[in-house]
């Protein structure tokens, strides 16, 4: 079973770092070109994963979640009821 771990664990890993590297846009890569990174995720399995997490991911952009407007105000209000919205009083 340890050997299975063993040799199971490290492939995983190098297949969602490269997956992971091929998927990143070019010009978020950091340290290297995405070319070498592949090669170097997959000649150094374990090494060459770590070290794509650790150097060469891109980081995520602070301030909100991507496509939903919000930026760092938490999370978004929930719906007034009419007689809680001043606009649709004054129209009363």
């Amino acid at each position: 079973m340890v050997r299975a771990l063993s040799i199971i664990i490290p492939l995983i890993m190098a297949i969602y770092a490269c997956v992971d590297c091929v998927q990143t846009d070019e010009d978020a890569v950091k340290g290297l070109p995405k070319v070498v990174w592949v090669f170097v995720i997959l000649l150094f399995p374990v090494v060459g994963s770590i070290a794509w997490f650790v150097a060469g991911r891109p980081r995520p952009v602070i301030g909100g979640l991507p496509g939903t407007g919000r930026g760092i105000g938490g999370p978004p209000r929930r719906p007034r009821g009419p007689d809680d919205d001043p606009d649709f009083l004054k129209g009363l």
